[in-house]
């Protein structure tokens, strides 16, 4: 259901963790969606700020399908709609 969600937002996807995180900061996100295999280190930042700014998430399990979700050619670790 996700990647299929974010295949018909595409044009209302910030995609990356740097833009997201930023995006979170300013309450342009509504949903953040997080791949499973990307490295935790860096999608655990988004998780915790989604999860304190009250921003719903949700995890995918590949980010290559992510990014294949969001037309792109290179997997995505993170990517938010925006509101």
């Amino acid at each position: 259901m996700s990647y299929e969600k974010v295949t018909r937002l595409q044009s209302e996807l910030i995609i990356g963790t740097k833009q997201t995180l930023k995006a979170i900061k300013h309450g342009a996100v509504s949903e953040v969606f997080v791949a499973d295999d990307a490295d935790r280190q860096i999608t655990q930042k988004v998780e915790n700020l989604a999860q304190e700014s009250g921003v719903p998430y949700h995890r995918v399990d590949s980010k290559r399908k992510l990014g294949a979700a969001c037309g792109i050619d290179v997997g995505a670790a993170v990517v938010a709609v925006k509101q």
